[in-house]
């Protein structure tokens, strides 16, 4: 029982950490990295479709990135759905290649954005310590069902808080990361 609620818990903590990762990667660094279209939507036969359904994206420098449409007709929708998207983008066609330069990061947008990553990782944290407490307090009901012991039940509460502790550590070491990247220039 106990360890049932112990490697739930792990499990959630987790998938915690892998979508404050997914949501870390798609802040920009002002590093050329295809995810930073990721949630570019694009109008393609009428439906909205995710931009790698209909193009690849690839790193051509470190400031530029390239797309390659699988439809020569679709690269005015794709262009489009680029600049449509809020991501301080303006792509650039260049026959059936459309090119996507990358601006450089002013020092306030760099510091706008650290700000950002750190609610995010706040967030996170704020995930992991509510998963504590419902593994805790699913372990205090096994104690009032009489089918653990008190001393079961601490033990289970160490071994929780370790497992929130190791978590916690692995977002701020990201969030350091992370950070290091944006004050890259």
């Amino acid at each position: 029982m106990v360890e049932d609620i112990i490697s739930d818990a792990k499990t959630r903590m987790l998938k915690s950490i892998e979508s404050l990762k997914v949501d870390m990667s798609k802040i920009r660094t002002g590093r050329a990295h295809p995810s930073l279209l990721e949630q570019v939507k694009v109008k393609y036969y009428g439906s909205d479709t995710p931009l790698n359904q209909v193009a690849s994206v690839n790193v051509v420098d470190a400031r530029t990135l390239g797309v390659n449409a699988y439809e020569k007709s679709s690269i005015p929708d794709i262009e489009k759905a680029i600049m449509n998207a809020n991501l301080g983008l303006n792509p650039v066609t260049a026959g059936e290649v459309i090119r996507i330069p990358l601006p450089p990061l002013t020092e306030e947008r760099r510091k706008d954005l650290i700000k950002v990553v750190r609610g995010e990782a706040e967030q996170a944290r704020v995930a992991i310590r509510n998963i504590r407490r419902d593994a805790n307090s699913s372990c205090k009901e096994l104690v009032k069902e009489k089918m653990i012991t008190e001393d079961d039940d601490r033990k289970a509460e160490g071994r929780i808080q370790k497992l929130t502790d190791e978590h916690i550590a692995t977002i701020d070491k990201n969030l350091e990361q992370k950070e290091a990247e944006m004050l890259e220039i």
